[in-house]
């Protein structure tokens, strides 16, 4: 597994210097900065790749802070038990109708992330989601197609940045590679490739690979 997690190392660093880049050339125009956790509100679905690759991070933490994490995650993850009976361990949204989805995770939730810290820093920075990476600047391919059209609201108060094309990046081979990792991920953890297998943050400081292993079978004919 932890070639798994080198090889989505190396990936998420291609993000990292993306990002950093288009501050640099546009550091009056975006506020994202390590230590802003403006848009570290809410639930959102991330991959089980990222979900495993967080709590790769999340285990080099002190059990003190573990214990009082996992706390609070599993206070969130019995909440959406107690509505969705299936949403048990190792806690996949796929076994919901995605129309659903919207319900688990609505968008006025203000709810701080598990992770954030007393100070409002992520607990697990380097190990944090794709998804936590990218938000912030619009998603456009180099090839011109829009792929995320929204940006977080302190960023490009008087300007459009869906016509800077200095933010445009290769995504769509990103996401390919991405999409690669997962399934020979999926592939050792079930002997097949799947192509989605998406929980939340909550539920990624309380799953490991052996868990998944052991009862993802059972929920295979759901999806």
């Amino acid at each position: 597994m932890q070639d798994l997690f080198d090889r989505y190392s190396r990936l998420l660093q291609e993000v990292e210097s993306w990002f950093n880049t288009c501050l640099k050339k546009h550091a009056s125009k975006i506020t994202c900065h390590q230590g802003c956790s403006a848009c570290c509100r809410g639930l959102f679905d991330i991959t089980l790749l990222d979900a495993l690759y967080l709590h790769h991070g999340f285990d080099l933490l002190a059990e003190t802070v573990k214990y009082a994490v996992r706390k609070k995650a599993r206070g969130r993850l019995d909440l959406i038990t107690a509505r969705w009976p299936v949403f048990t361990a190792p806690w996949l949204l796929n076994p919901i109708p995605e129309a659903e989805w919207d319900d688990i995770m609505p968008d006025d939730d203000e709810t701080p992330c598990v992770l954030l810290s007393d100070t409002g820093t992520c607990l697990v920075y380097d190990y944090r989601p794709m998804t936590c990476r990218l938000n912030g600047i619009p998603l456009i391919d180099t090839s011109g197609e829009e792929l995320f059209d929204e940006w977080c609201t302190l960023n490009f108060i008087d300007c459009d940045p869906l016509l800077m094309k200095d933010l445009y990046h290769p995504f769509t081979d990103l996401f390919a590679q991405e999409l690669l990792l997962f399934r020979e991920l999926t592939r050792r953890l079930l002997g097949e490739p799947i192509s989605e297998l998406d929980t939340i943050i909550p539920a990624a400081v309380c799953i490991n690979a052996n868990m998944v292993k052991v009862r993802i079978n059972t929920l295979t004919d759901l999806f």
